[in-house]
């Protein structure tokens, strides 16, 4: 349940959920069947022992949303095919036309599916409906969409919207690397990424680095600009946050950690509650801090 980074939607927080139990339950993950290429559906926050498909406290909601998917590289089809094409041509004198090699790849392909490796792949996604935002454990934008739209598939509607910023996210990064004021309880990390906004400009990215340097200064007075910035926030959370609104290496510190109460420690629920908890506790107050800097508004 914790988090390594966090892709934020925005939904209203009249949203009905009471029926929310039901929903997931007719989107549970089936395993992928037959001549199936992928299967996606809902698995419990619980483990595989529980069939409760979602984790609730208060207004807090967590789901895990999983899909199996079966493998099948073309370059394995393209050798299969290869070689099917070499014994027809030995067997008939002459090598089947474009058509006839399309219908025995697709014959092929049809033939190995069932005996494809099959991997597993699980999404976690913590939802805050009485504010009415969601975050997704991934820096993908595509896969934080393909999350939000299996909830839009278990509701029939779930009108969230990524984030956009009234703010100039770069401006931003960049004033608070040249020492301009930031939020409180965020201070800067050692780790950044510059970029000259010319087309196909340079990248510059900085690691373990005093972010303070007459080095980094000079590229900013140069004409770079901070797209991403590693920061720490009350001394509780590590993260970078990028220009694409996007927060990534999540790290909770030692003073986030220490008074953490997972309960008994044989109980894997008590524990699992316990980071939700947590990890919702930083998220919200992070986004809360975020939004007012950068006035985050859902994308139209």
């Amino acid at each position: 349940m914790l988090f390594k980074n966090a892709t934020f939607f925005l939904f209203s927080p009249t949203l009905e959920w009471s029926h929310f139990d039901e929903q997931l339950q007719d989107c549970e993950l089936k395993p992928v069947q037959g001549l199936e290429l992928v299967s996606r559906g809902f698995v419990s926050p619980y483990g595989e022992d529980s069939e409760v498909l979602k984790m609730e406290q208060g207004p807090v909601l967590a789901v895990h949303s999983a899909q199996q998917e079966r493998l099948l590289p073309g370059a394995v089809v393209n050798e299969a095919l290869q070689k099917k094409l070499r014994e027809i041509e030995k067997a008939d004198g002459r090598r089947p036309g474009s058509k006839k090699r399309a219908q025995i790849k697709s014959d092929l392909i049809l033939e190995m599916l069932p005996k494809a490796f099959i991997k597993s792949a699980r999404t976690t996604a913590i939802l805050d409906t009485a504010k009415g935002w969601i975050a997704v454990d991934t820096a993908s934008r595509k896969q934080a969409e393909n999350v939000v739209s299996e909830i839009r598939r278990a509701m029939s509607s779930f009108p969230a919207l990524p984030l956009n910023a009234e703010q100039s996210p770069r401006q931003i990064l960049t004033s608070w690397l040249m020492g301009g004021d930031m939020p409180e309880g965020l201070v800067l990390g050692h780790e950044a990424e510059l970029q000259d906004p010319a087309e196909q400009g340079a990248t510059i990215k900085v690691a373990r680095m005093d972010l303070a340097s007459e080095e980094l200064r000079q590229h900013i007075e140069a004409g770079f600009q901070v797209v991403r910035l590693a920061l720490i926030y009350n001394d509780r959370v590590g993260l970078t946050f990028g220009d694409d609104l996007v927060v990534r290496k999540i790290k909770l510190l030692e003073a986030a950690t220490e008074n953490l109460d997972t309960g008994d420690a044989d109980d894997a629920r008590a524990e699992r509650d316990a980071l939700l908890a947590l990890m919702h506790g930083e998220l919200a107050e992070l986004f809360r801090v975020l939004a007012a800097e950068f006035r985050f508004t859902p994308v139209q």
